[in-house]
């Protein structure tokens, strides 16, 4: 744990990480890279990997994938190792909650449905797995990933949205 003197130096520290690994937009880097098109014009316009398997390049979808995992994985390993007790980081509750979207990801092939069940039982597996504050956080985390997926969530509800591995459908 760091000298409590430094706490305003490590906790600024600790943003400004965590801004810049979060600012790395590795679906577009790669997907500009490859030589595909631009990845915000097609699909959801999102950079992420469900986005970049829509170029059909399954090799960058799982390289965007695996980077951005490591992106997270990075930013909490920062918090475990100089991190002053961060109420964020709750590898049980993270694991539970990947679990979680693996599964649904692989029974129903739509990654925004997993990513709203994952994110639903994000605060429950926090509440169980955690202590309050990361209960708390969990639970702000989720109402901002279910109000970002909102589009989303119409899409799946109308029957419009893309599972992953398909051609994404036109909106009407």
């Amino acid at each position: 744990m760091p000298d409590p003197a430094l706490s305003g130096f490590y906790y600024l520290a600790a943003l400004m990480a965590g801004y810049l690994l979060g600012s790395i937009p590795f679906g577009l880097i790669l997907t500009r890279l490859g030589g595909t098109e631009d990845l915000r014009q097609l699909g959801s316009g999102n950079i992420g990997a469900t986005n970049v398997l829509r170029t059909g390049r399954k090799g960058l979808a799982a390289t965007t994938l695996l980077l951005d995992g490591l992106k997270g994985a990075t930013a909490a390993w920062l918090g475990l190792t100089y991190g002053m007790d961060m109420a964020g980081l709750s590898p049980w509750t993270a694991l539970g909650a990947a679990a979680l979207w693996l599964a649904m990801t692989l029974v129903f092939r739509f990654s925004s449905l997993a990513a709203l069940t994952a994110f639903a039982a994000l605060p429950i597996l926090a509440w169980y797995l955690a202590d309050f504050r990361v209960f708390q956080l969990a639970l702000a985390v989720s109402a901002l990933v279910w109000w970002r997926h909102r589009a989303n969530l119409a899409r799946l509800l109308s029957g419009t949205e893309p599972r992953i591995g398909g051609k994404p459908r036109q909106e009407r």
